[in-house]
């Protein structure tokens, strides 16, 4: 056997190993030592492999742990499938759905061969764990196996498996690569782990009709059992999936197919006027319960300028006249911004914000009186009065958009019954099919991708190396927060993957092979292959779409 050079790189310590060619990387990780989190994959000059891959040649090997968004994935990923091999052993007969994230979860529902909703038990769940812990004890391998396209779409015909069939119909490529757990066979978009080893911490709770499979914290792997599902949220996830049921859109297979059937101008008008009735319910309870401030907040990228000026006229069709307000103009002056761990100004806090000056201008103009309205220079890094000023009249209206406009302590010197709150986020109703989640944090990526190379001359690299820091600063100065809201706004459009793909996909080609991004770069532009694209042109010029793509008819 040929000998090679293997160089490790384990943080501050590079490793130098004489290896026999073709040696597994999961021979070295039994020599890996682990603080808090479970190596799943590694990366090899670069290049993202799982762990079964082989070594043939001398090489720079960096592991990947759960505590990344690769590895985290990836875990979760493996789990599913898990809990799907679980449950076909159990309960043969019966399908599940992975609809969307919920709480410290996924929220998943269970069907009879007649695609009837059967409501679990605790018993039919303990079960279904007992047989999960017996894999994962036993160390079960997960193996890939290689397809042709036409025999996968045959054989999720044969298992029920409407979605995953439909999907394949517009694969490009001759072969597809399944994922195998003790003889169950499915299909996951992403690698996996190389075996149930180590995926012990999880739980099925019972949940409205369906169930959560609870999933251990990104940090540590520690199993929260309380799964911790917003009602709201769930209220609103649960309408948007009833939504596409209603229209037979549940996976991205019968999204593709609408479009080749010519029906794509009807699907945008229906989803259209399905966001305008729900922003137009929302101005008729601000209008009813007489509010004067309302507030708006919600994660980036998720369509608040624009749902702003859109609620706008609705109040302005009942008689009012709002003032939109940012509260990026009640930023505190730069030499008064405080600074994160690395030194850098942390403008995501909400100790970046003069809540002071914020407060005292609500307050006066809720009180009737002329107030001077500030302006944020952000070359400068200061405030500037430029001699505006805002007086409300009786039938005045004004819209506060921030993300920290739900944070009680913004609003510290206000009454708690003098605004209205309102979230908004892109709670995607659409799944790749019945076991692949879209993620809604990557439509909101997406968004901002596009948006951003349009707006803000940053290009799609720059975009995807904020992205973690733009999350981190949403768990904790917005999410949080939610449950403040009087009402909730989804602003996902089932049809705007499809319109986004034509713009996205050539900023993401544009990202270099040798940077830390192209492997989410590399990962954005296979999902979007599943999507056929289709002309922006009748996307309407007020559809909340038109804030990232441009071409629409407010000023942003």
């Amino acid at each position: 056997m040929k000998e090679i050079t293997v160089i490790v790189n384990d943080g501050e310590e590079r490793r130098e190993l004489s290896l026999e060619s073709g040696t597994p990387l999961l021979n070295l990780v039994k020599q890996q030592p682990v603080f808090g989190a479970m190596i799943v994959a590694a990366k090899v000059d670069g290049y993202l492999v799982e762990l079964n891959y082989r070594l043939e040649e001398s090489a720079v090997v960096e592991f990947v742990t759960t505590a990344e968004p690769i590895g985290y994935d990836m875990y979760k990923r493996s789990l599913i499938l898990l809990m799907v091999r679980a449950y076909n052993e159990v309960y043969p007969k019966k399908r599940i759905r992975v609809l969307y994230s919920l709480g410290k979860g996924f929220f998943c529902t269970v069907y009879d061969e007649e695609g009837r909703v059967q409501e679990p038990e605790k018993e039919e769940l303990d079960a279904v764990k007992a047989v999960m812990l017996r894999l994962v004890e036993e160390k079960t391998p997960i193996e890939k196996k290689v397809l042709k396209t036409s025999e996968a779409v045959r054989l999720f015909e044969e298992r029920g498996m409407k979605q995953k069939a439909e999907l394949f119909r517009y694969r490009r490529a001759s072969r597809v690569n399944l994922y195998s757990l003790d003889g169950y066979e499915d299909y996951f978009y992403g690698f996996m782990l190389p075996s149930a080893e180590g995926l012990s911490k999880f739980d099925l709770v019972r949940f409205d009709d369906g169930f959560i499979l609870v999933i251990p914290s990104k940090n540590g792997l520690k199993l929260d059992k309380r799964h911790g599902a917003p009602e709201t949220l769930y209220m609103a996830l649960r309408e948007a999936e009833d939504w596409g049921d209603q229209l037979g859109l549940c996976g991205v297979g019968q999204l593709n197919t609408e479009i080749c059937n010519g029906h794509l101008n009807d699907l945008i008008l229906i989803q259209e006027a399905v966001m305008e009735k729900q922003i137009a319910d929302i101005a008729e309870e601000i209008h009813k319960q007489k509010k004067k401030l309302v507030l708006i907040a919600g994660p980036s990228s998720s369509g608040k300028t624009t749902f702003s000026n859109r609620l706008s006229i609705q109040l302005r069709a009942r008689g009012l006249n709002p003032h939109p307000i940012a509260m990026d103009n009640f930023f505190k002056e730069r030499v008064e911004t405080p600074k994160d761990e690395n030194g850098r100004y942390d403008f995501e806090c909400i100790d970046a914000m003069d809540l002071e000056l914020f407060n005292s201008t609500m307050e006066q103009l809720l009180e009737g009186k002329e107030v001077k309205m500030p302006k944020f220079d952000f070359a400068l890094g200061e405030k500037t009065f430029d001699g505006r000023t805002l007086k409300l009249a009786p039938d005045d209206v004004l819209v506060v958009e921030g993300i920290h406009a739900l944070n009680p302590a913004s609003t510290y010197a206000l009454p708690a019954d003098s605004s209205f709150k309102i979230y908004i986020s892109a709670l995607t109703q659409l799944n790749l099919d019945e076991h692949n989640r879209i993620s809604t944090s990557d439509t909101r990526l997406l968004r901002r991708i596009v948006r951003d190379a349009r707006t803000r001359g940053n290009n799609a690299q720059s975009s995807i190396r904020m992205w973690e820091s733009v999350r981190n600063g949403e768990e904790k100065n917005i999410f949080p927060f939610q449950g403040e809201a009087d009402a909730l706004f989804n602003s996902a459009l089932i049809y705007e993957l499809p319109a986004i793909k034509v713009f996205a996909e050539p900023l993401l080609f544009t990202v270099p092979k040798d940077c830390e991004e192209y492997y989410e770069a590399k990962r954005l532009l296979k999902f979007l292959e599943y999507f056929l694209g289709i002309d922006s042109s009748t996307v309407p010029t007020n559809s909340l779409l038109r804030e990232f793509i441009g071409g629409g008819c407010f000023e942003i």
